[in-house]
């Protein structure tokens, strides 16, 4: 079951430079434990004590995983996940 994983810069030196890369895995826990094989450490930066880490925004097919099953979200063949860190900030 191939699941194509949209990487945003910020994690990009963990693919070598890749925007897209692909895994497997019948959750999201399983697709970022199969990417840690392949592109080691990436899963620290998405997840943290077995849950996605607050500011990283995970999204199956463009909605986001929180408000569907978090880190045990089920996948299909075919699915698309993008992973886009939480951006906050500006002038008062």
């Amino acid at each position: 079951m191939a699941i194509e994983v949209r990487v945003p810069t910020i994690l990009r030196t963990y693919t070598d430079g890749q925007k897209a890369i692909e895994g497997v895995g019948a959750t999201l826990d399983e697709l970022f434990k199969n990417l840690d094989t392949r592109h080691a450490g990436i899963r620290n930066r998405i997840v943290e004590e077995g849950k996605l880490r607050r500011f990283v925004n995970v999204y199956l097919n463009d909605e986001d995983v929180r408000f569907l099953d978090g880190i045990n979200t089920k996948l299909t063949d075919g699915d698309s996940v993008t992973i886009l860190p939480a951006v906050a900030g500006g002038a008062a």
